[in-house]
C-alpha cells in the first residue's frame, strides 16, 4: 500500500500520511536538502540534476510523494526523437485551455531531472500546484519511472534507429516502451504509420489505443524525414479500427494543416521541417484526447503560434554579436531531420561533437544534402568528422577542438550567422558560455 493517501483540501495545501509520520518527514527532509543543494548549484552557474539525485537518495519515493499526487494524473511523452518538442507543445496547449500543468525542463527526462524540477516548483510543504503532470521520459528509464508514478496516458512520438551504441537495436527500445504501456492505466497514443507502436497495446485489454495519422502523400514525399524503425514480425501488421484523433494533411514551410472528425484547421510550427509538423500532430492528438469536450482548436492554434523553440532544437543564441543557431543531433534520424530543413549551403557551418557521442560511426550513412563546406570542426570527435567529410569531398576550413576558442574564431571573422550542428553536451556548453544557464524556468504555470 502507498504510504500516502490523498487528503488534499481545496485549494489543496496539506499532505498527510496513512500510518506514521516517517514518510512525511523523509519527504520533507529530501525537499529541504535538495533545495539547499540546488541553491548552491545555481550560485555556481546554471541548473543541475544533482539536487534531484540527492533528494531521491534521501526519499526513494520522492516522485510518488510529489508528481504522483497530480489530481488528473500523469502523462508520459517518450520516443526516439521529438520528445522535448512534443512535450512543450502539449503543455502549451493545455495551459491555453486553462489547465495548471507541471512538466520537466526539456531534456531533463531521467528520474533525477524530474526530482530537480519538483525542487524548483513545489511549495514549502512539497505540494505542486498543478492539476496534471506532463513528463518527457527517457526511453530506457521509462519503466523505472512508471513503477514509481504509473501514467494514466502514454504518448509515443516514434521508434527509430536511435542511439544504437546505447540500445543495440530498436527491439530493446520497443520492449522498454511495452513495459511502460503495461503500467499505463488509460490510453496509449501513437502514430498510425508505425504499426509496431500500435502493437505496444496488444493484449492490454484495459488500455485504449488511440492514433494520429500522417497523409500517405506526405509519407511518400518525406524520404528519410520520418525514419520509423522496421519490424519484420507480426508487430509490423498491427492496426486499429477506430479513426485517428488527428490527421496531418499538408505541410508548407512553417505551417501545417490538420483535421479531426469535425474540422480542418491550420497551425504554426516553430521552424521548417516535417518533423515539427509530426510533433505538432501528436501533441494536438494528445490534448484533444485528454481534454475531451473542453477541446478548442482556436486555443490550440493560439498556443502553437506563440510557442518558443525548445532550447537547442533550432534555437539561436548570440556570442559577441554572432548569431548561432543550434541544431542538436544525437543519432542518424535526428541528423537527417535537421539536414532536411536546409535548402542551401548555410553562410557559415560549425560542427561540434564530443564524448557525449561515444560512437559517431553512424555519420557514414548520412546524406549531407546541400552541405559542401564546414567552416569549423570542434570537440573530441572533430577528427572523426574530418575523415568522414574528406571521404565525401566536403571542404573543412579549420579544426578547433576547444568550444570557446571556436566561438571566438567566428567572432573575429565577422558577425555573419553560424549554423551549428552539435550534440547535447556541446549544446549545453555553448548555451552556458552565451549566458543561457537556466533550464528550470516556468515548469509549473497556469499561463501559456
Amino acid at each position: 500500500p502507498r504510504p500516502w493517501r490523498s487528503c488534499v483540501i481545496p485549494p489543496g495545501r496539506r499532505l498527510c500520511a496513512t500510518t506514521s509520520n516517517k514518510p512525511v518527514m523523509r519527504y520533507r527532509l529530501a525537499l529541504a536538502v535538495g533545495r539547499f543543494i540546488r541553491r548552491l548549484a545555481r550560485a555556481r552557474g546554471g541548473g543541475s540534476a544533482f539536487p534531484g539525485l540527492v533528494a531521491l537518495r534521501i526519499d526513494p519515493q520522492f516522485l510518488e510523494h510529489s508528481i504522483g499526487r497530480a489530481p488528473e494524473g500523469v502523462m508520459f511523452v517518450s520516443g526516439s526523437n521529438g520528445k522535448s518538442t512534443t512535450t512543450s507543445m502539449i503543455v502549451a496547449i493545455l495551459r491555453a485551455h486553462g489547465k495548471r500543468v507541471f512538466t520537466n525542463p526539456a531534456g531533463s527526462n531521467l528520474p533525477q531531472g524530474l526530482a530537480s524540477a519538483v525542487l524548483a516548483d513545489a511549495d514549502p510543504q512539497g505540494f505542486l500546484p498543478a492539476e496534471v503532470a506532463v513528463l518527457e521520459v527517457d526511453e530506457a528509464y521509462g519503466p523505472h519511472i512508471a513503477r514509481h508514478i504509473p501514467p494514466a496516458h502514454f504518448v509515443v512520438t516514434n521508434l527509430q534507429l536511435d542511439q544504437l551504441n546505447r540500445f543495440g537495436e530498436p527491439e530493446r527500445v520497443w520492449q522498454m516502451m511495452r513495459e511502460v504501456a503495461e503500467l499505463t492505466s488509460s490510453t496509449l497514443l501513437v502514430n498510425r504509420k508505425e504499426p509496431a507502436l500500435i502493437a505496444l497495446g496488444e493484449g492490454l485489454d484495459w488500455l485504449r489505443v488511440e492514433t494520429v495519422d500522417v497523409a500517405q502523400s506526405i509519407v511518400d514525399g518525406s524520404g528519410d524525414a520520418i525514419g520509423a524503425a522496421q519490424f519484420f514480425d507480426k508487430r509490423a501488421e498491427a492496426a486499429v479500427d477506430e479513426a485517428s484523433v488527428v490527421t496531418l494533411e499538408q505541410v508548407d514551410s512553417r505551417r501545417a494543416w490538420v483535421a479531426n472528425e469535425s474540422e480542418r484547421y491550420q497551425v504554426s510550427l516553430p521552424d521548417e521541417g516535417l518533423h515539427w509538423a509530426v510533433d505538432a500532430t501528436v501533441a494536438l492528438g494528445a490534448c484533444q484526447m485528454l481534454l475531451g469536450d473542453q477541446w478548442s482548436s482556436e486555443r490550440a492554434i493560439q498556443a502553437l503560434a506563440s510557442l518558443p523553440i525548445v532550447y537547442g532544437r533550432g534555437e539561436t543564441v548570440s556570442w559577441k554579436g554572432v548569431p548561432i543557431t543550434l541544431l542538436m543531433q544525437k543519432n542518424l534520424p535526428s541528423m537527417r531531420a535537421n539536414l532536411s530543413t536546409l535548402d542551401a549551403q548555410p553562410e557559415r557551418v560549425w560542427v561540434a561533437v564530443d564524448e557525449g557521442t561515444p560512437d559517431p560511426s553512424w555519420i557514414f550513412d548520412l546524406d549531407l544534402g546541400p552541405l559542401t563546406t564546414v567552416d569549423v570542426l570542434t570537440g573530441t570527435k572533430a577528427h572523426q568528422w574530418a575523415m568522414f567529410l574528406a571521404y565525401r569531398g566536403v571542404t573543412v576550413r579549420a579544426v578547433i577542438e576547444d568550444t570557446e576558442d571556436a566561438m571566438n574564431f567566428f567572432a573575429r571573422a565577422g558577425t555573419a550567422p553560424v549554423t551549428a550542428i552539435v550534440n547535447y553536451e556541446q549544446m549545453m556548453t555553448i548555451r552556458r558560455l552565451t549566458g543561457n544557464k537556466d533550464l528550470e524556468a516556468s515548469v509549473v504555470s497556469g499561463q501559456s
